[in-house]
């Protein structure tokens, strides 16, 4: 379990991320977990620059020119000692005992990438408000519908991947649209994907990135809707 790199990019997750850190190390002890900061104003990147004082595995990328959820997990490849990276949220929705399951299917030469799905049987999503599980399922749907293939979860943001992927296959994006495009483009770049269920939790603490009702999701869905009709127009 020492070939893989965690990446956790953060914007004011303070209360969180101490926590994490030590739950992810504690899921793959011989892991680099590399935290991406956008200079959080709540001091996220402290707590992260103690953690890294005290523990060669842990570094801290602060950021103070760059946002974006897409481009801090791009960086955070970039900067990848490991031929693996994983990469996860950073509320304790997704929870990081389950990096090991997915890591598994690559490190037996299963597949290239490995997402964490709520849509097979044993996984859930306890996390997200009904209208929230609407928007997140249709969306899926939709993409399923035009894109083909057996991924269930194409917004899914609980990644595990071979870092050569990211040769063939750059991020795009600047949100969790960014997933889809990777999923459909790795696929289509020859590479395997495959999926192990896990339940998506409640935030442990601090305020949602995601949409918080309606609107909120319409404005963010529109992104995804593109997302899907270019990669379908561009078969």
């Amino acid at each position: 379990m020492d070939s893989v790199s965690v990446i956790l990019p953060t914007y004011n997750e303070r209360h969180n991320i101490g926590p994490l850190i030590e739950a992810v190390l504690e899921a793959l002890p011989q892991a680099e977990v590399i935290v991406v900061d956008d200079d959080s104003p709540d001091l996220t990147w402290q707590v992260v620059s103690g953690k890294a004082e005290d523990d060669s595995r842990v570094r801290l990328i602060r950021r103070t020119t760059e946002r974006g959820l897409t481009s801090a997990i791009a960086r955070g490849i970039a900067e990848s000692r490991r031929p693996v990276v994983a990469w996860l949220d950073c509320d304790f929705a997704m929870p990081p005992q389950r990096l090991p399951d997915l890591l598994s299917p690559i490190l037996a030469g299963q597949a290239d990438i490995v997402i964490g799905t709520r849509y097979r049987p044993g996984g859930r999503d306890a996390g997200h408000s009904l209208t929230g599980r609407l928007f997140s399922q249709t969306i899926n749907r939709f993409a399923s519908l035009l894109l083909g293939s057996e991924v269930t979860d194409w917004t899914s943001g609980f990644v595990v991947a071979r870092r050569e992927v990211f040769r063939y296959v750059p991020l795009r994006g600047d949100y969790g649209e960014y997933c889809i495009d990777l999923l459909c483009c790795a696929q289509r770049a020859g590479f395997r994907v495959g999926e192990v269920p896990y339940v998506c939790e409640n935030r442990r603490s601090g305020e949602s990135k995601t949409a918080a009702h309606g609107l909120g999701y319409l404005r963010r869905g529109w992104k995804y809707v593109v997302v899907i009709l270019r990669l379908f127009l561009n078969r």
